[in-house]
């Protein structure tokens, strides 16, 4: 057993020893992105498991351990990690667990405190818990190298650009599980090269966009039309379907193609908003230039992935700087805590985009999304009087069938819409070929 250290605080520190002999536990949120950033760490020689665990002991897991002030997205992501151990067959003594710390004013900041809390609580305090943060808390046996930063971000990438796809695709797909297969073989086609050193620069990556676009593009699918849903919020409940109830099966089970924006814009902001900082507040302009420098290598990425998309026939999202400049009027700079103005964003370039039917998923105690998400609805329908957003509360207390009757009405304002579309245009077909006669 690896002997305990502590820093000067007292924290129990993740030991060089450590990493040799520790398998360390990460919570799910993109099955996915994590599976890639999953194997990304063990190339780097880290001994990694993403926690899949879900149902109801992780929510009463949760509700044991974390105080029930606390979001829901930490009630979940503390739960998992406790849920993982006491039932998951791991080690206790051989297990570290890994969690974001953002350092804004959010509570997920707080989370890494409160995971600490809940382990003392459980007797499990001898479980060292590693920041995923960029300085905050350092240990000796896990490091940020450049290159380890530049694979998680073709890893984010990738994960990107097969969420885009399949979600345009499993909507309509003839054969059932066609899409489902292909996102399956992507992503052991994609570890597999990465173990071979395979797609880890951004030429070898510009191709190998392009063969999973191919791919993808090949499935045969239906000429059927579809009402749009675009689903924004919370970057955890948003994306982990343990957090939004399955919410994107649930759209494809109520015949709509879901639309979700990427992890990318996120990155991008978060290190945006330190850019900003340095404008609005003042600080260190050689910190502000080298955020800037990695803003920038993101953001080349991003519209390699854009392209990809465009050249192969699929919708593609919009570049960040296009996506900030629809905030305009609306939000500023200095609106960043939770998903801060990104939310909004999100919002506007969905119905920008032809995707005016919106879900935003949030947390019942989240006050940040409560006001760029929620608080802003009103605002954008006056501007959008055709947007058709619901807002919906996720946490322990929410009965799914409420959530589902709500998104269930949207999707009937929605379907009704477009109907009303669809026979308007086709009389305005009919009276065009009318005319046409009559001048003949």
């Amino acid at each position: 057993m690896a002997k305990l250290e502590y820093d000067e605080t007292g924290r129990l520190l993740f030991t060089q020893e450590m990493r040799k002999e520790y398998t360390i536990l990460i919570p799910q949120m993109l099955p996915v992105h994590f599976g890639f950033f999953a194997k990304l760490l063990e190339r780097t020689g880290y001994h990694v498991a993403i926690l899949n665990n879900d149902g109801r002991s992780v929510v009463d897991s949760g509700l044991k351990y974390v105080h029930n002030d606390a979001c829901y997205p930490a009630l979940l992501v503390i739960g998992q990690m406790i849920d993982a151990i006491q039932n998951g067959g791991y080690d206790p003594h051989k297990v570290a667990l890994l969690i974001t710390q953002t350092g804004g004013g959010c509570r997920a900041s707080n989370y890494i405190h409160m995971l600490r809390k809940a382990l003392e609580k459980a007797g499990l305090d001898y479980i060292p818990v590693l920041s995923l943060s960029f300085g905050l808390e350092k240990n000796p046996g896990f490091h940020w190298t450049v290159g380890l930063i530049r694979r998680l971000i073709y890893g984010m990438m990738y994960g990107d650009l097969i969420m885009n796809v399949a979600n345009q695709v499993r909507p309509y797909e003839v054969s059932a599980g066609d899409t489902t297969a292909k996102v399956e073989f992507w992503t052991s086609e994609l570890l597999n090269r990465f173990d071979r050193g395979e797609g880890m620069s951004r030429k070898k990556m510009r191709g190998i966009f392009e063969e999973i676009c191919a791919d993808f593009k090949s499935i045969p699918v239906t000429g059927e039309e579809k009402v749009r849903v675009g689903v924004v919020g919370e970057i955890y409940i948003k994306f982990s379907s343990l957090g939004n109830n399955q919410l994107e099966q649930f759209l494809l089970d109520e015949g709509a193609e879901p639309v979700v924006p990427g992890l990318t814009d996120f990155l991008i902001f978060k290190i945006y908003n330190r850019v900003s900082d340095v404008e609005m507040f003042g600080g260190s302009r050689a910190k502000q230039a080298l955020c800037k420098f990695f803003m920038g290598y993101v953001e080349k990425c991003q519209l390699d992935m854009i392209g990809a998309l465009k050249n192969s026939g699929f919708r593609a999202p919009g570049t960040f700087a296009e996506l900030h400049q629809l905030i305009y009027g609306y939000l500023n700079d200095g609106c960043k805590m939770g998903e801060g103005w990104l939310l909004t964003a999100e919002m506007l370039e969905l119905i920008h985009s032809g995707t005016p039917n919106i879900v935003c998923a949030q947390p019942f105690g989240c006050l940040p999304n409560h006001i760029v998400g929620k608080g802003m609805i009103r605002v954008l329908k006056d501007d959008y009087p055709d947007s058709n957003i619901v807002a919906v509360d996720y946490d322990p207390g929410a009965t799914k069938i409420n959530q589902e009757n709500r998104i269930k009405l949207m999707l009937a304002n929605a379907k009704r819409r477009a109907a009303e579309e669809k026979k308007a245009g086709q009389s305005a077909a009919v009276l065009s070929s009318s005319t046409h006669v009559v001048h003949n």
